[in-house]
């Protein structure tokens, strides 16, 4: 039986973090054992390498049915411009400064991929967490939402903005940092050069910070343990962990980070007014262990909470996927539209 030409094309994308590259194919839907995952790399050229590397194992895992590759989206935490470089990365260094769309382009050029997309490749870079909101958008929590703000919490925090129904970007496409907002002037420093960054406390990072001062402190012994005694190991998921079996000094440390985490989304709801908070990124995997103080904070802190409709804030329905199914989705937009600049 022949293959439909439009059915046989789809676009992958990548989602790349400061510890892992993800990707995923995406035809409409994501295509069941279409995605892969490595670490990720430190210098720029290996960080390029292993992209297409994954790139190009997707295209293999796709299979006969789906020989076309139409378009590769990549996410990538920072400040990206419009020409796909990376201006600014404080979680991921490597590439700060680097022109990532050439970088692709370039290998890309030496791929077997350029042969198996006669009508060229579209290559999108975007900010991570603004595909992640894209993702969220097409396929996941965030569905139907017009007006949404999609936080995505792991070694940082980034933000992803819907407002009547389009992404905000801003002046210079730099739009939606909301991790780097002061929450704390003078508190605890923070990679991008300040002090006192919304991420330094609510994010998986500061879940653990907060955690190895409560052992230094011998506040949280369980917690302890299961870093095997060793307090400078000690993580959010130990903490998260702890907290899940009901033990009492975990869930004061969790609720002391769901408090700064509360600060955060008053300050953005203030700001954006959203139908819904999507949280995505590592932490999201704890689910309402997290999540429920989170919500009680949030409720506290919220201008006129009790004269105001209901903000709920949800799991990305995507999970950890956002990010990557997001940079499919505009890389499937700009073959559509003819657009391949970003």
């Amino acid at each position: 039986m022949a293959v439909d030409p439009v059915a046989a094309r789809v676009t992958i994308g990548i989602d790349v973090g400061g510890t892992k590259v993800l990707g995923v194919v995406l035809d409409g839907t994501v295509l069941g054992g279409a995605e892969h995952r490595t670490a990720t790399p430190h210098a720029p050229d290996e960080v390029i390498d292993t992209i297409i590397d994954v790139v190009e194992t997707l295209a293999a895992a796709a299979g006969d049915a789906h020989q076309i590759i139409d378009g590769v989206g990549i996410g990538v935490p920072g400040l990206v411009d419009d020409a796909g470089s990376l201006r600014f990365a404080p979680n991921l260094a490597a590439l700060e400064g680097y022109s990532v769309r050439n970088g692709l382009l370039a290998r890309l050029a030496r791929s077997p991929l350029a042969a198996a997309s006669p009508d060229g490749l579209a290559l999108v870079v975007d900010n991570d967490a603004t595909c992640a909101i894209v993702g969220e958008r097409a396929e996941g929590a965030a569905a139907h939402l017009d007006d949404v703000v999609m936080v995505t919490l792991g070694t940082g925090i980034g933000g992803g903005v819907i407002t009547g129904g389009g992404v905000l970007r801003g002046a210079h496409r730099f739009g939606s940092e909301v991790g780097h907002m002061t929450v704390n002037p003078g508190g605890v420093p923070c990679k991008c050069g300040k002090r006192g960054c919304w991420e330094r406390y609510a994010s998986g990072w500061g879940l653990g910070r907060f955690g190895r001062q409560a052992v230094r402190e011998g506040r949280a012994p369980h917690v302890a343990d299961l870093a095997k005694g060793d307090v400078d190991a000690v993580r959010g998921e130990h903490v998260t962990a702890a907290a899940a079996t009901g033990d009492a000094a975990a869930a004061l440390i969790v609720e002391e980070w769901a408090s700064w985490l509360g600060i955060g989304l008053a300050n953005l709801a203030g700001i954006f007014d959203p139908a819904c908070f999507v949280i995505g990124g590592g932490l999201v995997a704890a689910g309402d262990v997290l999540l429920d103080p989170a919500r009680a904070a949030f409720a506290a802190m919220l201008e006129g909470a009790e004269s105001r409709p209901d903000v709920p804030i949800v799991a990305a329905g995507l999970g950890q996927r956002s990010g990557a199914v997001g940079a499919a989705v505009l890389a499937r937009e700009a073959t559509r539209s003819g657009s391949s600049s970003r």
